[in-house]
């Protein structure tokens, strides 16, 4: 099973968007392409495949029965710029290898299975994010549709020159009664099983996140002749904001705050800037806290802009609580880990995944996958063969004792 996942990963790691390194954004050229080689593989495997208004692809392997109920397999397809091979792609490489194992077995469970491919779980190329695993849960906000991206095209123009029908997006929604859970397989992006040496664990809950824009607007002017008294520079001013949050968020603990934007106008080297706007990311484990810990860095950006004669406006684009795994099912897969020889080692997922969408569908759980150095969001991202084959393992074993 492994060397079938490991397979579809390098394959899927020569498709890309841009020359020279892994950029695969949601509905871009690339995506499309790796949509249509996961649904192909899912037909060579046994799987009735498709792909929805939403952009993800969806095999379907029927149980004893046509029609029954699925369980709900995988993870994204979509990358960030110059990314790494395994994630999100080696949830979903996995959960196929496992399925088409059962079909070439001609097993067939007391349940259906599915096997989805989703597309912007990474939210680089919208401001919004989850979109294929939001329409899959129902919870698709048909505004997103109007959001553009840096080249100015809509979320809806994008869906339609992929081949997809915007319209459709709410049609996608299942029902819960049709839907048993969700299980995702994805690289732990920390260092947790590397320390325990194990290959396999088990997750918690996925962190919460914060995102804002938040815009500084100063006075521009001409470099040489405005004095620096005289001088309302937002990038300055930005520039401060920054640096307060990140101060902020070293103060405190299990609080991570990232700047990962930060763009200034006219952007003219000889012109004071005159706007700057900048983008936050906040994530913490409590909901509460992670409130908190954002009013005080709003007040410290409110009294720099203060101080500095400029003005702060900002925009909240993404708030997702902290979400809990499923109980029932993390003792299921407890129960598979502990069955081929694993600790059933807990960890909370600082990073978000399609299951944060999910989780208002159906019960959801994650498994974690041991990857070298803890390293990911990188090309040096890697996962070794036989820790894919123990997570394959796992899988199947849950799958051979999941009761409906």
């Amino acid at each position: 099973m492994a060397g079938d996942a490991m397979a579809l990963v390098a394959d899927l790691a020569t498709i890309t968007d841009e020359s020279g390194r892994l950029t695969r954004l949601y509905l871009s050229p690339a995506h499309r392409r790796a949509a249509d080689l996961v649904r192909e593989r899912m037909e060579e495997a046994g799987l009735a495949a498709s792909i929805d208004a939403a952009g993800t692809v969806i095999g379907r392997y029927e149980g004893r029965r046509p029609g029954m109920p699925a369980l709900l397999l995988g993870s994204h397809i979509d990358t960030v710029r110059d990314a790494g091979r395994f994630d999100g792609t080696l949830g979903v490489a996995v959960a196929l290898a496992v399925v088409a194992e059962l079909a070439r077995q001609e097993r067939r469970l007391p349940f259906a299975i599915e096997v989805l491919a989703f597309g912007d779980e990474e939210g680089v190329r919208f401001p919004s994010t989850l979109a294929g695993s939001r329409a899959v849960a129902g919870s698709f906000a048909t505004s997103t549709l109007a959001e553009r991206d840096a080249e100015g095209i809509t979320l809806g123009e994008a869906l339609r020159s992929f081949g997809c029908n915007p319209a459709a997006i709410p049609a996608a929604g299942r029902r819960p009664e049709d839907v048993l859970g969700y299980v995702e397989i994805h690289i732990e992006q920390g260092r947790v099983l590397e320390q325990a040496d194990q290959a396999v664990g088990l997750v918690s809950g996925i962190s919460g996140a914060l995102r804002l824009g938040l815009k500084v607007a100063g006075v521009s002017g001409h470099a040489g002749t405005l004095m620096m008294p005289e001088r309302r520079d937002a990038l300055c001013g930005a520039a401060e904001m920054v640096l307060a949050i990140e101060e902020i968020a070293r103060s405190r603990t299990n609080v991570v705050a990232t700047v990962g934007r930060l763009a200034a106008e006219p952007g003219a080297v000889n012109v004071v800037p005159g706007t700057a706007e900048f983008t936050l990311d906040l994530r913490t484990l409590d909901d509460a806290a992670r409130q908190r810990v954002l009013n005080e860095m709003l007040r410290r950006c409110a009294a720099i802009a203060g101080r500095r004669g400029l003005e702060l406006d900002h925009e909240t684009f993404y708030d997702q609580p902290t979400t809990f795994c499923d109980a029932a099912l993390k003792a299921g897969l407890a129960n598979a880990l502990a069955g081929i020889g694993l600790e059933p080692i807990e960890m909370q997922s600082g990073a978000g995944h399609d299951g944060l969408a999910l989780a208002a569908l159906c019960p959801m759980a994650m498994l974690f996958v041991r990857c070298t150095d803890g390293v990911s969001h990188h090309p040096d991202e890697d996962v070794s063969e036989d820790d894919i084959q123990m997570a394959c393992a796992v899988l199947a074993e849950f799958l051979r004792a999941f009761e409906p």
